[in-house]
């Protein structure tokens, strides 16, 4: 569903954009940093919105990147972990930790 809700608001997004670059067609001056040039206002709106999201996309796949390779970090620190717990543990220990692992978040193990 969440899916579905994103493509949705991308749609409904670029009709909003197209309709308002449609109607700002006038020539307008650009000054860029050395130069300047003529160039339609539609070119300029999408261009913006084009890069605004090349941008976007960019950031968030550096985030996603980095958060992937600590989760894999943190998968290998708890594997390596739980095989200390294996080899150190008595058998009794690890029993009760794997117990309250299973729990549901905020409940408390009640056989204490």
């Amino acid at each position: 569903m969440k899916g579905q809700s994103y493509a949705i608001l991308v749609i409904i997004f670029v009709i909003i954009v197209a309709i308002f670059a449609v109607t700002n067609v006038d020539t307008v001056e650009v000054n860029y940093l050395f130069w300047s040039a003529e160039s339609p206002l539609i070119f300029i709106i999408l261009f913006s919105v084009l890069m605004g999201g090349i941008i976007t996309a960019t950031a968030g796949l550096f985030k996603m990147y980095r958060l992937q390779r600590e989760n894999g970090t943190l998968k290998k620190e708890n594997q390596n972990l739980q095989h200390t717990v294996k080899k150190y543990l008595p058998a009794e220990e690890q029993e009760k930790i794997i117990e309250t692992k299973q729990q549901p978040e905020g409940k408390e193990n009640r056989n204490k």
